[in-house]
């Protein structure tokens, strides 16, 4: 009997085309570029990431020491330990009039995660989302991961990349389950009103069955207008899943810690899908995290004002380059040019087509790291992130400048 022969085994057949489909992010993808560069020894200006130039707040690092020292190193409860997530619940009903009970409050290891928890417990195959562009990255690839569809409305700078509610009712069918609101937002900067935030209301509490996830991160990081949760809405508290967490107004990128807040039974879905896929958020982290809700927010005001001084540089910058397009950025540590004017024009052999490539070029050939819209649902936009020193941005400005100089 003979044996037949081996067959030959190709791992990359074997990926699933959940896998093949994720694309691993033209954020990452460029700021893994711009790092690449600077290994070369390149003078890299990276204007990617969104993460603040600051370290996080001293107390906040002393209570982590505190707690390791005590032994806070063991597995936590999934949802989150009990002080931690009382305390939020106190933060959300002081700060955003949002009368959580403690057990709604679900600790998660990032806001990412969270963002995750929360579509892949109310979105089914087939359900539909609508996702208010430009967006966080992450809504479309999660929404599409949960088997949802998402139904992108764009928005333009003379709207104040808000999409009038209008668009947003006539988006709105039968299998419509969830509306997604961030603000202050990611990439453009907007906030949104009351009266605004009351219209998407209105249109939510006319149909039953829809929801409204809204994304609150960036909420220490707001210099114009007030910030208002859309759970504090009348009638929207149940209506709502709540999305915040320490990265951003802290500056704890790197300590993954971040939480939703929901009605109870979709609070303990959230807390499933978790314990699925991971476990408890770091028991030390939610100490130090206690620490921060708890301590003065001196730092939270300096940073804010350190990042206002920023914002006010970027936008006299940006707007003294001719056919560059940029609206106010009221929030956020963000801008996000339009750039359609450059799109079609070439340097050289180089034609410029798309934002991506514009990105390309820009870094190399004028070492400047910056962000497509198109990752962003906005084809004609680039972003660039400002959580940086004010060395780099003048630097920064000025290769942009020069850079969009030589396209004819």
């Amino acid at each position: 009997m003979t044996t037949p022969p081996a067959a030959t085994f190709d791992p990359a057949r074997t990926l699933s085309s959940r896998a093949n489909s994720a694309d691993e992010g033209a954020i990452i993808r460029m700021a893994q570029k711009s790092r690449e560069l600077r290994a070369k020894g390149r003078d890299v200006v990276a204007l990617t990431v969104g993460e603040p130039d600051f370290d996080t707040p001293e107390n906040i690092r002393d209570a982590a020491k505190e707690a390791l020292d005590k032994g806070f190193t063991h597995y936590s409860p999934v949802a989150g330990i009990p002080e931690l997530r009382e305390a939020i619940a106190r933060k959300l009903l002081a700060e955003n009039n949002l009368p959580y009970p403690a057990s709604s409050v679900v600790l998660a290891n990032g806001t990412k995660q969270a963002i995750a928890n929360a579509i892949l417990s109310v979105v089914s195959p087939g359900d539909e989302v609508i996702i208010l562009a430009p967006y966080w990255v992450s809504y479309e690839a999660t929404v599409r991961l949960a088997g949802g569809t998402p139904v992108v409305l764009p928005s333009t700078i003379a709207e104040g990349y808000k999409v009038p509610a209008e668009r947003i009712a006539a988006a709105v069918t039968p299998r419509s389950k969830l509306i997604i609101v961030n603000s202050p937002c990611n990439p453009t900067g907007a906030v949104w009103t009351r009266a605004e935030l009351d219209r998407i209301a209105a249109i939510v509490a006319g149909h039953p069955q829809v929801m409204v996830l809204s994304d609150e991160i960036y909420e220490y990081i707001l210099f114009d207008g007030e910030m208002t949760s859309f759970g504090s809405l009348p009638g929207m508290l149940e209506r709502t899943i709540t999305l915040n967490g320490f990265a951003k107004g802290f500056a704890m990128t790197g300590w993954r810690l971040g939480y939703a807040a929901a009605a109870e039974p979709i609070a303990k879905a959230m807390a499933r899908m978790q314990s699925i896929v991971s476990a408890g958020a770091n028991s030390f982290v939610q100490r130090a995290a206690l620490a921060a809700l708890a301590g003065p927010r001196d730092k939270v005001a300096e940073m804010r004002d350190a990042y206002r001084r920023r914002r006010d540089m970027v936008i006299a910058g940006l707007r003294a380059i001719p056919g560059l397009s940029i609206g106010d950025i009221p929030g956020t540590f963000y801008a996000f040019p339009d750039v359609s004017a450059f799109l079609g024009k070439a340097a050289g052999n180089t034609r410029i087509t798309t934002p991506d490539e514009l990105c390309d070029w820009l870094l190399e050939e004028h070492d400047l790291a910056t962000v497509p819209g198109t990752a962003f649902g906005a084809p004609t936009s680039i972003r660039l992130s400002f959580a940086a020193s004010e060395d780099d941005i003048k630097k920064a400005l000025t290769r942009l400048a020069s850079g969009l100089s030589m396209l004819r």
